[in-house]
């Protein structure tokens, strides 16, 4: 199975909505990194996807992006053979 690391804050719902997304795909381990939480994570995560919003998700070393993004990949059928690589 893949690494799936996922920037994310405490009380955000897309998080928690690509979070049961993945968990319904056989993810059994998300990374989390609580840009809330850890404020110095949240200029990286804007230098490493060029992005300001939360969720970004990474699968191994490819940016997926947000949730809408997870979404739109797993209904193409894209997310799944990106979790088995």
């Amino acid at each position: 199975m893949a690494r799936v690391v996922m920037y994310s804050t405490v009380v955000c719902p897309y998080c928690q909505m690509a979070e049961r997304l993945l968990k319904q795909r056989g993810v059994d381990s998300i990374e989390k990194i609580l840009i809330d939480r850890e404020p110095g994570r949240r200029e990286e995560m804007m230098t490493r996807t060029g992005r300001r919003t939360v969720p970004q998700i990474y699968i191994d070393e490819t940016h997926v992006g947000g949730f809408d993004d997870l979404s739109a990949l797993d209904r193409q059928g894209g997310l799944a053979p990106l979790l088995a690589a």
